[in-house]
């Protein structure tokens, strides 16, 4: 067994969001990360091709981008996203989210795709 705080997990910048990996030194079958998401002008979605994600709202309020669909979450809330589905998550303007992300895939760096979907741009024509 293996118990990290939330004080040692390291963040690193990704597109729009950072990232920290509270699992990176355990050799686990599954994934999981801590995203703090902050109100940029420049969002884009992504995809994970060999799994879906499941994520749990830690706090925040914003909006949930899964193929072209806005669904609105906040603090608690739970969303599935299905394998290889374009998504990304908004908060609302003047908001910070931090989102439990969870893969049943080993390796994340092996499991995400960066694609060329402004998200902003369909939030602001919603």
């Amino acid at each position: 067994m293996t118990v990290t705080p939330h004080r040692d997990v390291e963040f690193i910048d990704l597109p729009g969001r950072s990232a920290g990996d509270p699992l990176r030194a355990v050799p686990a079958a599954s994934s999981l990360r801590i995203t703090r998401l902050h109100r940029t002008s420049d969002r884009r979605a992504h995809r994970h091709p060999r799994s879906e994600e499941v994520i749990y709202v830690r706090s925040g309020t914003g909006a949930v981008y899964i193929d072209g669909t806005f669904h609105p979450v906040g603090p608690g809330d739970t969303v599935h996203v299905p394998q290889g589905a374009a998504h990304a998550t908004i908060p609302e303007p003047g908001v910070d989210m931090e989102l439990v992300c969870f893969f049943p895939h080993a390796d994340l760096r092996e499991n995400i795709e960066e694609t060329d979907t402004d998200v902003m741009k369909e939030f602001e024509h919603e």
